[in-house]
């Protein structure tokens, strides 16, 4: 197995551990989930930085700045891909009472806007279709909308395409940062 690859699996590994300790230590609140973020798009980094930088130290002739990206992707989208596989099942199995209170929050906020009068009028003049339908009618459509973002998929598919996207950039950024600074010619 490359390098490439086994650094990004161990710092997915890594993630997961650090995810899984959140949950079993009583810390996977809303607050701690930017905290969750933040160390996910740290495990991207330097999983491509790490990936890359021993990639090349055991090159032995000089590569092209297209093939240094490409060794750095193998390093992000192994990550990228356990991690948000880790993600729907953190969110499917493991914690889906975390997704029902976001779903529960926000229909109480729809809840909430419905019962003002003022509130109604603002939802019913901001679509033509709630115009003519009751409240009932309204939150029931409203509220596919919360059960839809909140679902398991859905933040699987998300976290994956905004990982990539991550992976992507760093890699062109590292590769840059290393061929300018890190492994330049003298």
């Amino acid at each position: 197995m490359r390098i490439t690859i086994k650094v990004g699996v161990i710092c997915a590994a890594i993630w997961i551990a650090l995810k899984m300790a959140f949950f079993y230590g009583g810390m996977n609140t809303q607050n701690m989930l930017p905290i969750a973020v933040l160390l996910n798009i740290l495990g991207v980094l330097l999983a491509i930085a790490i990936g890359l930088y021993l990639q090349k130290r055991k090159d032995t002739e000089e590569g092209n700045a297209l093939r240094d990206i490409k060794n750095a992707m193998t390093a992000g989208v192994p990550y990228t891909i356990i991690v948000s596989v880790f993600i729907y099942f953190y969110y499917a199995k493991i914690d889906p009472e975390f997704n029902q209170k976001q779903i529960a929050d926000a229909e109480m906020q729809i809840l909430k806007s419905l019962d003002s009068p003022e509130g109604l009028r603002e939802i019913q003049a901001s679509n033509k279709k709630y115009e003519v339908m009751a409240k009932d009618e309204i939150y029931a459509e409203m509220r596919q909308g919360p059960q839809n973002i909140y679902s398991a998929k859905f933040t699987m598919t998300v976290g994956l395409l905004a990982m990539l996207l991550l992976a992507t950039v760093n890699s062109i950024l590292i590769t840059i940062i290393y061929r300018k600074v890190m492994f330049k010619r003298m």
